[in-house]
């Protein structure tokens, strides 16, 4: 018989106390010393994926009791902007008057009622760890004279509140409760899910020639280390490269309260859902956030890599039925609604598709026959973005600025264009050397490879291209008019063709293969069975993940050479 000591865990150590016993108990007092190095794995979630406040002008303008621009997780909040108008959402969501909503006991909520523990709830957990004194793990603290800090606050603090919790918490609760307990090989334990499978169960492409991971490889990878789950939101109206540069100080920051705190902390490991994928890639950029030498290595999920024309159709027809509840709502089931939002939203514009998504995924087509196709010179800024006049150019210019803002309009708007491409350009290439994908190619979840124009039969004459739009119903069909003649008469009807392609009904194939094609992947997972944001919620891309995560650990040579 042994008798375990407790232990805490202190700054600069572990302390035990042990006890004197009669002579002939003869029993050893054992002290489990915890590890003292440590890995947190950041969450970066995709867009709308990050909870917003707004500034004090522009609560005062809508005449809201609080500060939330954007909380999915708040059912009330969601139900106020079924109904809202363009220039309410305008102003809600403007880029210069939101910031990540972030909790710390002083932050503002706009709301004399609402203290911020009240708004950054995290609902109970489902973490069940075992750590006796103080770890960096989610668990409860022991009882003790004072405050007792429950898994909940822990979690809050680490950014589980800042972010669509709902939707997410699947992937941080996976992680935080496997990475930090490798439980004895048994017949129904969570490893034997992954110890041993051939990672084509979970449709890895053989091209990587991943191989099955052994359980004893898999609990020695993970041994003598503590795997801290965090999350960290953006503004996801603000560009990805400012979002990126951001992100790269907070996880740098936490890098270094590890440090303080007594523990050997020296990378981080990254998992992104889609937009996250992108603010990642610019948080190691060397002229970005400049972090790369500090990330061990990044799991990418449903990453729009080169953008998606899912992003042009929905500024000009409006999200589709059918997606996870609350978006469409909130930035608009019409064109005019999304554009007052994302026209404005240089983070919006760069998940249009950039450059190298390629040629003639634009089509304009009558009776079936293609008329004209862009872009044609591998060019979508000029050739579609910045394009005025055209009645299937991306802005409506009427359409920018419901709110009547000193600062929106067109001009401002081929502005932001301007900025995406430039970020389209600088990341192109940007990949970790250590990196992994999950993404779907499914047939059966039509995701708009392209968008198609279809103009009605009727019309007979030349001269389409030149025709102006007379009414619109802001959902796919429009009527246009010849702006040449005196008569205000309709002459052509178009309307959007059908989504085509595989993908995840939102990242088609032909964006998220980019990761493939640029070779820097040490393992993808081409996928089906899930919808875009709900990615992370189905089995097989949780296992990838956490695959992907312990082959990542595997690589870690601590300071001085020393394996982990």
């Amino acid at each position: 018989m042994t008798n375990k000591l407790p232990v805490n865990v202190e700054k600069g150590g572990a302390i035990a106390k042990g006890y004197c016993t009669p002579t002939a108990d003869k029993a050893p007092q054992k002290m489990s010393v915890p590890p003292k190095r440590v890995i947190p794995i950041i969450f970066i979630p995709g867009i709308m994926g990050s909870n917003l406040r707004m500034s004090s002008a522009s609560q005062a303008a809508l005449r809201k009791s609080n500060n939330i621009s954007w909380r999915p997780d708040d059912i009330s909040e969601g139900a106020d902007m079924i109904n809202a108008s363009p220039a309410n959402r305008q102003v809600q969501l403007d880029p210069e008057h939101t910031e990540l909503d972030i909790y710390y006991p002083k932050a503002p909520t706009g709301d004399l009622d609402e203290s911020p523990n009240a708004r950054h709830v995290v609902p109970e957990i489902n973490v069940y760890l075992r750590g006796d004194g103080d770890t960096p793990l989610l668990t409860d603290e022991l009882p003790r004279p004072g405050v007792r800090i429950m898994k909940e606050t822990k979690a809050r603090l680490r950014g589980w509140a800042e972010i669509y919790f709902g939707s997410y918490r699947k992937i941080l609760e996976e992680c935080e409760q496997h990475l930090n307990s490798v439980e004895p090989f048994v017949p129904y334990g969570y490893w034997t899910q992954i110890a041993g499978v051939d990672p084509s169960t979970w449709s890895a492409l053989s091209s990587n020639n991943l191989q099955a991971i052994s359980y004893d490889d898999c609990k020695n990878a993970l041994a003598g280390c503590w795997y801290p789950v965090h999350a960290m939101g953006y503004n996801w109206l603000e560009s990805n490269r400012v979002s990126g540069m951001r992100t790269a100080k907070r996880m740098r920051e936490l890098i270094a309260k590890y440090r303080s705190d007594g523990y050997q902390c020296e990378k981080v490991i990254i998992v992104t859902h889609s937009m996250g994928g992108l603010v990642a890639r610019a948080l190691i950029h060397p002229e970005m956030g400049g972090l790369e030498s500090e990330v061990l290595g990044i799991v990418h999920g449903a990453m729009p890599a080169i953008g998606a024309p899912a992003a042009y159709k929905r500024m000009r027809c409006g999200f589709e039925d059918g997606l996870f509840a609350v978006s469409p709502k909130v930035l608009g089931n019409y064109g005019n609604e999304v554009t007052a939002v994302l026209g404005n939203s240089v983070g919006g514009m760069e998940l249009l598709p950039s450059n190298a998504y390629g040629n003639h995924w634009l089509e304009i087509r009558q009776n079936k026959k293609l008329l004209k196709s862009l872009p044609a010179n591998g060019d979508p800024y000029t050739e579609i973005y910045l394009l005025q006049g055209k009645w299937y150019g991306l802005l409506r210019a009427e359409w920018l600025n419901p709110a009547r803002s000193s600062i929106s309009g067109i001009n401002n708007s081929l502005r932001l264009l301007e900025k995406a491409k430039n970020f389209h350009l600088a990341i192109n290439s940007t990949y970790h050397n250590s990196s992994y994908a999950t993404y779907s190619a499914e047939a059966t979840r039509p995701s708009w490879e392209k968008i198609v124009w279809n103009i009605d039969d009727d019309f007979n004459k030349k001269g389409w291209d030149e025709l102006a739009i007379l009414n619109d119903n802001r959902r796919g069909k429009f009527t246009l008019r010849d702006p040449n003649s005196s008569k205000n008469d309709k002459v052509a009807s178009v309307s959007l063709g059908a989504s085509t392609g595989p993908g995840d009904q939102t990242v088609p194939l032909r964006s998220a293969e980019h990761q493939l094609h640029s070779r820097k992947f040490k393992g993808i997972f081409r996928q089906v069975g899930y919808e875009h944001q709900n990615s992370y919620s189905d089995n097989n891309v949780l296992k990838a993940t956490l695959y992907s995560i312990v082959r990542l650990v595997e690589t870690m040579t601590w300071c001085g050479n020393e394996k982990k």
